[in-house]
């Protein structure tokens, strides 16, 4: 008898094979990232048809075997991709699953990613806030999660945690009023910037997307997290062609 596990994921992304089968590359919190086969997926009977679309939430039983996994079962409990209002939100959202398809590896557990996940795909279904602070949120929750993200909290010169005003991109550090000295260009951050920068870093998953800002700090808020992104990651992702 054929060992199988369920698993709690979303799939990012479903490819076409032979005439009616489904790679699947689905997002686990228990096994990471992982390649899964879905037999018949494509079939309009199928009960994998809905599940094996991207941004399908919910139980995937498996079993392993050489290279791969082999679908036996789905329990779908959020199908996002049905809920979205605007095709600008499909296409975020499609973005945020290259992002987690960037980062993810097998092996590894992604509680956190997947997490971060779902409440975004949930922002973006329901259009809690603006899609491009919700874009803010993820990108730089997911360089939190990954270790590698910007210094927010104190100068990068004196320490200091107070009067922090200005970016520094090539140290990847923010430093105070003191240090930059006088220091020009389009860096210096508003206060409540440096405020929204900090919450996102420290604040739980079920709480980051709660929130929203002016226009001016979403405009620096892109800005530093827009340059600081295209430095660590080395991808060009498909659906930014769209947004």
């Amino acid at each position: 008898m054929v060992e199988t596990m369920t698993v709690v994921g979303m799939v990012i992304s479903g490819t076409p094979i032979s005439e009616y089968d489904k790679r699947l590359v689905i997002l686990t919190k228990e096994l990471g990232k992982i390649t899964a086969f879905a037999r018949g997926a494509r079939k309009p009977t199928s009960p994998y048809l809905g599940g094996s679309q991207p941004m399908a939430f919910g139980e995937f039983t498996l079993y392993r075997g050489r290279n791969a996994y082999t679908v036996t079962g789905m329990k779908i409990s959020d199908y996002f991709s049905n809920t979205m209002k605007d095709i600008d939100s499909m296409y975020l959202g499609m973005y945020f699953l290259e992002l987690a398809d960037y980062y993810g590896r097998e092996g590894i557990e992604a509680r956190d990613t997947l997490e971060l996940l779902y409440f975004a795909m949930k922002t973006l279904s329901k259009n809690i806030i603006h899609n491009r602070l919700a874009r803010c949120i993820y990108e730089l929750k997911t360089l939190v999660i990954n270790g590698e993200y910007p210094n927010v909290f104190n100068c990068g010169v004196c320490g200091r945690e107070d009067l922090l005003d200005y970016f520094d991109p090539h140290q990847n550090t923010i430093l105070c009023k003191q240090c930059h000295g006088n220091m020009k260009g389009q860096m210096i951050l508003e206060p409540s910037t440096v405020y929204a920068l900090q919450y996102i870093i420290s604040s739980p998953m079920n709480k980051l997307f709660s929130f929203t800002v002016k226009d001016s700090v979403l405009q620096q808020m892109e800005k530093l997290i827009g340059t600081y992104i295209k430095k660590v990651v080395d991808k060009k992702f498909n659906s930014l062609e769209f947004i």
